[in-house]
């Protein structure tokens, strides 16, 4: 990613109302552009093979798919992009299978704003698993 860039985010939720609140908190924020705020799995894979995103937020749980499905996919379309796992209450095997599918990071939906963001951009700088 170009540093003088801002970090593309796309946000994957059913939740309509959270994803679209989430997009406008973030777009708040110095170097961020949120690209996309999707519905579901398809809808985001479908995205992943024509445009470009830095960071993917994406839900657990998904109406078309579970998070560590849709991981998958979006980065078999796009390798050089990262996925941060979101969850209102997310299960152990859950959050293995996602880190497994490949995201870097899992958060819950009630962290703080600053956490996510920090999430966020180190997410952007890096391929490594982030430590909750």
């Amino acid at each position: 990613m170009d540093v003088a860039s801002p970090t593309r985010v796309a946000i994957v939720d059913d939740n309509r109302q959270f994803g679209e609140a989430l997009g406008v908190l973030l777009e708040l924020e110095p170097k961020l552009a949120v690209v996309a705020t999707l519905e579901d799995g398809e809808a985001a894979i479908e995205f992943a093979a024509r445009e470009t995103a830095d960071v993917y937020l994406v839900d657990f749980r998904l109406p078309d798919m579970n998070g560590a499905e849709a991981t998958a996919v979006i980065l078999s379309r796009s390798p050089d992009s990262r996925v941060i796992a979101l969850s209102a209450a997310a299960a152990q095997p859950e959050i293995e299978a996602v880190l497994a599918a490949g995201a870097v990071a899992c958060l819950s939906k009630d962290r703080d704003l600053d956490t996510l963001v920090a999430t966020i951009r180190e997410a952007a700088r890096s391929a490594a698993t982030i430590e909750p």
